[in-house]
């Protein structure tokens, strides 16, 4: 990666795209452009943060999620809910894990259709280490505190519930 550039990029998208098309949509364009710019750091910094433990952070989330079940078990269908992903996508982390001997899959005990992940005792233990990586990293957010933290999260919640995710 080369070194920071003497600007801000998505500054000067701002600038341009206020010549172009007038000051309204600047600032959607701009919050939007700074989303996913930001999406693109963290992803980066949790990968990194994971690669110790062969894990990237679709695979932890998923592995998360099996962690907190009641029965360290769920099906592919709920996962993928619960993960707001497609269901192919799921399939595929899923089959990385197993791969990995963190997750084994098993026949439903009632509907034989389904199909439930279900995560190993050593799979529980390189959630709990990874998990503790993550917590010492403060989850790649630096340089943002506890306070902007909350702000953020209190900010795009509308955002979330608009597109449907959950009942807000």
């Amino acid at each position: 990666m080369p070194g920071p550039l003497a600007f801000d990029p998505i500054e000067e998208a701002r600038r341009q795209w206020e010549r172009h098309w007038g000051p309204d949509p600047v600032a959607a364009m701009g919050a939007v452009t700074s989303i996913m710019r930001a999406q693109q750091v963290l992803m980066a910094r949790l990968n990194e943060a994971l690669r110790p433990f062969a894990l990237t952070f679709p695979r932890y989330e998923a592995l998360m999620l099996l962690y907190f079940s009641r029965r360290g078990s769920l099906p592919l269908g709920k996962i993928s809910d619960r993960l707001q992903v497609h269901r192919a996508s799921v399939t595929n982390v899923i089959d990385r894990l197993e791969g990995d001997g963190l997750v084994v899959r098993v026949q439903h005990e009632e509907d034989r259709r389904a199909v439930l992940a279900g995560i190993t005792r050593r799979g529980r233990s390189v959630a709990r280490r990874a998990s503790e990586r993550l917590n010492a990293d403060a989850f790649g957010t630096t340089p943002l505190d506890d306070d902007d933290l909350e702000r953020l999260f209190d900010l795009l919640r509308p955002l979330r519930v608009d597109a449907g995710d959950f009942a807000g």
